[in-house]
Protein backbone atom coordinates (compact mmCIF):
# COMPACT_ATOMS: atom_id res chain seq x y z
CA UNK A 1 0.00 0.00 0.00
CA UNK A 2 1.44 3.35 -0.91
CA UNK A 3 1.23 6.45 1.12
CA UNK A 4 -0.44 9.22 -0.16
CA UNK A 5 1.19 12.40 1.72
CA UNK A 6 -0.65 14.78 -0.15
CA UNK A 7 -3.79 14.76 1.68
CA UNK A 8 -2.01 15.51 5.45
CA UNK A 9 0.25 18.26 4.21
CA UNK A 10 -1.88 21.20 4.27
CA UNK A 11 -3.37 19.86 7.95
CA UNK A 12 0.34 19.83 9.29
CA UNK A 13 1.72 23.18 7.67
CA UNK A 14 2.39 25.59 10.68
CA UNK A 15 1.95 23.57 12.90
CA UNK A 16 4.21 23.84 16.64
CA UNK A 17 5.25 20.12 17.78
CA UNK A 18 7.69 19.33 20.49
CA UNK A 19 9.38 16.13 20.09
CA UNK A 20 11.22 14.02 22.68
CA UNK A 21 13.39 11.56 22.20
CA UNK A 22 14.26 13.16 19.34
CA UNK A 23 18.07 12.40 18.50
CA UNK A 24 17.69 9.08 17.20
CA UNK A 25 15.17 6.25 15.90
CA UNK A 26 11.23 7.28 15.45
CA UNK A 27 11.70 10.88 17.07
CA UNK A 28 14.24 12.16 14.59
CA UNK A 29 12.57 10.35 11.99
CA UNK A 30 9.08 11.90 12.80
CA UNK A 31 10.75 15.64 13.07
CA UNK A 32 12.19 15.23 9.68
CA UNK A 33 8.69 14.39 8.16
CA UNK A 34 6.77 16.91 10.03
CA UNK A 35 9.38 19.51 8.80
CA UNK A 36 8.75 18.27 5.11
CA UNK A 37 5.33 18.83 5.60
CA UNK A 38 5.46 22.16 6.47
CA UNK A 39 5.48 21.85 10.35
CA UNK A 40 7.67 23.86 13.05
CA UNK A 41 9.24 21.26 14.87
CA UNK A 42 11.17 21.44 17.97
CA UNK A 43 13.71 18.47 19.82
CA UNK A 44 14.38 17.14 23.15
CA UNK A 45 16.47 14.17 24.19
CA UNK A 46 20.21 13.25 25.64
CA UNK A 47 22.10 13.41 23.13
CA UNK A 48 23.39 17.00 21.72
CA UNK A 49 25.27 15.85 18.39
CA UNK A 50 22.54 13.80 17.63
CA UNK A 51 20.03 16.57 18.02
CA UNK A 52 22.02 19.17 16.47
CA UNK A 53 22.45 17.05 13.32
CA UNK A 54 18.41 16.29 13.22
CA UNK A 55 17.83 20.24 13.82
CA UNK A 56 20.03 21.23 10.64
CA UNK A 57 17.60 18.64 8.79
CA UNK A 58 14.55 20.52 10.15
CA UNK A 59 15.11 24.30 8.93
CA UNK A 60 17.85 24.70 12.09
CA UNK A 61 15.03 23.86 14.72
CA UNK A 62 15.19 24.70 18.21
CA UNK A 63 16.51 21.61 20.52
CA UNK A 64 17.69 20.80 24.16
CA UNK A 65 19.22 18.20 25.77
CA UNK A 66 16.36 17.23 28.09
CA UNK A 67 16.82 14.13 30.85
CA UNK A 68 12.49 13.56 30.70
CA UNK A 69 12.78 12.22 34.55
CA UNK A 70 13.87 15.65 36.01
CA UNK A 71 10.73 17.26 36.18
CA UNK A 72 12.01 20.85 36.50
CA UNK A 73 14.04 20.52 33.42
CA UNK A 74 10.91 19.11 31.06
CA UNK A 75 8.96 22.44 32.45
CA UNK A 76 12.10 24.75 31.36
CA UNK A 77 12.61 22.69 27.93
CA UNK A 78 8.88 22.89 27.28
CA UNK A 79 8.52 26.69 28.45
CA UNK A 80 11.23 27.64 25.52
CA UNK A 81 9.97 25.51 22.86
CA UNK A 82 6.29 27.67 23.58
CA UNK A 83 8.92 30.59 24.10
CA UNK A 84 10.86 29.79 20.49
CA UNK A 85 7.72 28.38 17.98
CA UNK A 86 4.99 31.57 19.43
CA UNK A 87 2.84 28.59 21.24
CA UNK A 88 2.55 25.17 20.88
CA UNK A 89 0.02 22.88 19.05
CA UNK A 90 1.10 18.87 19.46
CA UNK A 91 3.55 17.15 21.60
CA UNK A 92 4.37 14.29 21.09
CA UNK A 93 5.94 12.18 24.16
CA UNK A 94 8.02 9.92 22.74
CA UNK A 95 11.33 9.89 24.72
CA UNK A 96 11.89 5.76 26.46
CA UNK A 97 13.72 3.13 27.24
CA UNK A 98 13.85 -1.12 26.69
CA UNK A 99 15.91 -3.76 28.01
CA UNK A 100 14.84 -7.48 28.93
CA UNK A 101 13.94 -8.47 32.06
CA UNK A 102 12.76 -11.83 33.69
CA UNK A 103 10.32 -11.07 36.53
CA UNK A 104 12.00 -14.01 38.72
CA UNK A 105 15.79 -13.32 38.97
CA UNK A 106 16.09 -10.38 36.57
CA UNK A 107 17.97 -7.02 37.54
CA UNK A 108 15.26 -5.07 39.54
CA UNK A 109 17.42 -1.84 38.53
CA UNK A 110 15.92 -2.63 34.76
CA UNK A 111 12.25 -2.24 35.98
CA UNK A 112 13.10 0.94 38.02
CA UNK A 113 14.50 2.24 34.94
CA UNK A 114 11.56 1.90 32.89
CA UNK A 115 9.52 3.19 34.95
CA UNK A 116 11.64 6.59 35.78
CA UNK A 117 12.42 6.58 32.36
CA UNK A 118 9.26 5.62 30.49
CA UNK A 119 6.35 6.72 32.71
CA UNK A 120 7.14 9.30 34.49
CA UNK A 121 8.85 10.46 31.76
CA UNK A 122 6.09 10.84 29.93
CA UNK A 123 4.02 11.73 32.72
CA UNK A 124 6.17 14.90 33.21
CA UNK A 125 5.99 15.82 29.32
CA UNK A 126 2.14 15.63 29.30
CA UNK A 127 2.39 17.15 32.58
CA UNK A 128 4.66 20.09 31.39
CA UNK A 129 2.86 20.43 28.13
CA UNK A 130 -0.42 19.91 28.44
CA UNK A 131 -1.60 23.67 29.67
CA UNK A 132 0.15 24.83 26.08
CA UNK A 133 -1.86 22.34 24.27
CA UNK A 134 -5.29 22.91 25.65
CA UNK A 135 -6.88 24.79 22.84
CA UNK A 136 -8.92 23.52 19.42
CA UNK A 137 -5.95 22.86 17.58
CA UNK A 138 -3.84 20.78 20.51
CA UNK A 139 -3.03 17.31 20.60
CA UNK A 140 -0.61 15.02 22.80
CA UNK A 141 0.60 11.69 21.53
CA UNK A 142 1.89 9.57 23.72
CA UNK A 143 3.97 6.77 22.41
CA UNK A 144 3.61 3.17 24.26
CA UNK A 145 4.05 0.40 22.03
CA UNK A 146 2.09 -3.57 21.14
CA UNK A 147 3.75 -4.33 24.30
CA UNK A 148 1.19 -2.76 26.42
CA UNK A 149 -1.59 -4.78 24.52
CA UNK A 150 0.28 -8.52 24.30
CA UNK A 151 2.88 -9.46 27.16
CA UNK A 152 5.88 -11.76 26.21
CA UNK A 153 8.58 -13.19 28.27
CA UNK A 154 12.26 -11.03 29.05
CA UNK A 155 9.26 -7.84 28.55
CA UNK A 156 7.92 -7.77 31.58
CA UNK A 157 9.12 -3.96 32.66
CA UNK A 158 9.11 -2.90 29.41
CA UNK A 159 5.45 -4.26 28.61
CA UNK A 160 4.17 -2.75 32.36
CA UNK A 161 6.09 0.84 31.39
CA UNK A 162 4.22 1.11 28.08
CA UNK A 163 0.86 0.14 29.54
CA UNK A 164 0.87 2.47 32.12
CA UNK A 165 1.87 4.94 28.87
CA UNK A 166 -1.51 4.15 27.52
CA UNK A 167 -3.22 4.85 30.37
CA UNK A 168 -2.06 8.13 30.95
CA UNK A 169 -2.81 9.19 27.35
CA UNK A 170 -6.36 7.94 27.78
CA UNK A 171 -7.06 9.59 30.46
CA UNK A 172 -5.09 12.96 29.27
CA UNK A 173 -7.69 12.43 27.02
CA UNK A 174 -10.88 12.76 28.47
CA UNK A 175 -9.37 15.61 30.71
CA UNK A 176 -8.35 17.37 27.51
CA UNK A 177 -11.76 17.23 25.88
CA UNK A 178 -13.39 20.15 27.82
CA UNK A 179 -10.96 22.77 26.30
CA UNK A 180 -11.29 21.08 22.77
CA UNK A 181 -7.43 18.82 22.98
CA UNK A 182 -7.16 15.48 22.06
CA UNK A 183 -4.81 12.88 23.30
CA UNK A 184 -3.78 9.73 21.52
CA UNK A 185 -2.08 6.72 21.76
CA UNK A 186 0.51 5.15 19.47
CA UNK A 187 1.21 1.15 19.20
CA UNK A 188 3.91 -0.07 17.48
CA UNK A 189 5.21 -3.52 16.58
CA UNK A 190 9.06 -3.80 16.36
CA UNK A 191 10.09 -0.99 13.70
CA UNK A 192 13.66 -0.65 12.28
CA UNK A 193 15.41 1.43 14.64
CA UNK A 194 18.38 0.81 16.44
CA UNK A 195 16.58 0.57 19.86
CA UNK A 196 14.94 -2.54 18.17
CA UNK A 197 18.55 -3.84 17.33
CA UNK A 198 20.02 -3.39 20.46
CA UNK A 199 16.79 -5.32 22.28
CA UNK A 200 17.27 -7.71 20.41
CA UNK A 201 20.77 -7.86 20.59
CA UNK A 202 20.95 -10.41 23.07
CA UNK A 203 22.00 -14.17 23.67
CA UNK A 204 18.51 -14.46 25.66
CA UNK A 205 16.34 -12.59 22.70
CA UNK A 206 18.29 -15.02 20.28
CA UNK A 207 17.16 -18.04 21.51
CA UNK A 208 13.73 -17.14 22.24
CA UNK A 209 13.34 -15.46 18.51
CA UNK A 210 15.05 -18.95 17.35
CA UNK A 211 12.58 -20.93 19.59
CA UNK A 212 9.51 -21.14 17.32
CA UNK A 213 6.61 -19.21 15.88
CA UNK A 214 5.70 -17.25 19.23
CA UNK A 215 9.68 -15.87 19.12
CA UNK A 216 9.18 -15.29 15.54
CA UNK A 217 6.00 -13.05 15.36
CA UNK A 218 7.84 -10.97 18.70
CA UNK A 219 10.90 -10.25 16.55
CA UNK A 220 9.30 -9.53 13.48
CA UNK A 221 10.58 -5.98 12.06
CA UNK A 222 8.74 -3.50 9.95
CA UNK A 223 10.36 -0.71 7.78
CA UNK A 224 10.00 2.54 10.11
CA UNK A 225 8.54 4.91 7.37
CA UNK A 226 5.12 2.38 8.39
CA UNK A 227 5.32 3.64 11.78
CA UNK A 228 6.23 7.51 10.48
CA UNK A 229 3.14 7.03 7.81
CA UNK A 230 1.26 6.37 10.78
CA UNK A 231 2.12 9.03 12.86
CA UNK A 232 1.85 11.69 10.39
CA UNK A 233 -1.29 10.47 9.67
CA UNK A 234 -2.57 10.42 13.12
CA UNK A 235 -1.23 13.76 14.34
CA UNK A 236 -3.31 15.14 11.03
CA UNK A 237 -6.03 13.77 12.19
CA UNK A 238 -5.71 14.44 15.79
CA UNK A 239 -6.58 10.01 16.23
CA UNK A 240 -6.88 8.52 19.42
CA UNK A 241 -5.06 5.50 17.96
CA UNK A 242 -2.20 5.50 16.15
CA UNK A 243 -0.30 2.12 15.01
CA UNK A 244 2.03 0.31 12.96
CA UNK A 245 2.30 -2.17 10.89
CA UNK A 246 -1.55 -2.77 9.84
CA UNK A 247 -1.87 -6.34 11.83
CA UNK A 248 -1.24 -3.89 15.04
CA UNK A 249 -4.45 -2.41 15.27
CA UNK A 250 -6.54 -5.41 15.07
CA UNK A 251 -5.01 -6.76 18.23
CA UNK A 252 -6.32 -3.79 20.31
CA UNK A 253 -9.75 -4.69 21.26
CA UNK A 254 -9.32 -8.59 21.28
CA UNK A 255 -5.91 -8.26 23.67
CA UNK A 256 -7.75 -10.79 26.24
CA UNK A 257 -7.92 -13.54 23.78
CA UNK A 258 -4.32 -13.13 21.76
CA UNK A 259 -2.63 -12.99 25.37
CA UNK A 260 -3.14 -16.96 25.96
CA UNK A 261 -2.11 -17.37 22.02
CA UNK A 262 1.01 -15.65 22.51
CA UNK A 263 1.23 -17.10 26.42
CA UNK A 264 1.36 -20.96 24.48
CA UNK A 265 3.44 -20.29 21.65
CA UNK A 266 6.71 -19.03 23.46
CA UNK A 267 6.60 -21.75 25.80
CA UNK A 268 9.38 -24.01 23.87
CA UNK A 269 12.39 -23.87 25.47
CA UNK A 270 11.59 -20.69 27.83
CA UNK A 271 13.26 -22.65 31.12
CA UNK A 272 16.17 -22.31 29.33
CA UNK A 273 15.92 -18.72 27.39
CA UNK A 274 15.24 -17.28 31.09
CA UNK A 275 18.10 -18.87 32.54
CA UNK A 276 20.38 -17.31 29.78
CA UNK A 277 18.73 -14.12 30.73
CA UNK A 278 19.28 -13.64 34.66
CA UNK A 279 23.02 -14.62 33.80
CA UNK A 280 23.08 -11.80 30.78
CA UNK A 281 24.26 -8.03 31.49
CA UNK A 282 22.22 -5.87 29.71
CA UNK A 283 22.10 -2.21 28.90
CA UNK A 284 19.20 0.16 28.04
CA UNK A 285 18.80 1.15 24.51
CA UNK A 286 19.09 4.67 25.74
CA UNK A 287 21.73 5.50 27.97
CA UNK A 288 21.40 7.40 30.45
CA UNK A 289 22.94 9.79 32.87
CA UNK A 290 25.04 8.81 35.45
CA UNK A 291 22.76 9.97 38.12
CA UNK A 292 19.99 7.81 37.43
CA UNK A 293 21.40 4.46 37.00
Amino acid sequence: MIFDSSRWTATLAGRRVLITGGARGIGAALAKRLHERGARVSLAGLEPDLLAAVAAECGDAPWWTCDVTDRGRVEEVVNNAVQELGGLDVVVANAGVAAQMPIVGGDPSIMEQHIRVNVLGVYNTLRAAGPHISHERGYALAVASLAAVVHAPLLGAYSASKAAVEALGNTLRAELRPYGAKAGVAYFGELDTDMTSRGFGTEAASALMNAGPGGSFISKVAPLHLGIDALERGISRRSKRVFAPRYVGPLLPIRMLAQPVVDRAVQRGLSEILEIARKEQVELTTPQPESHR
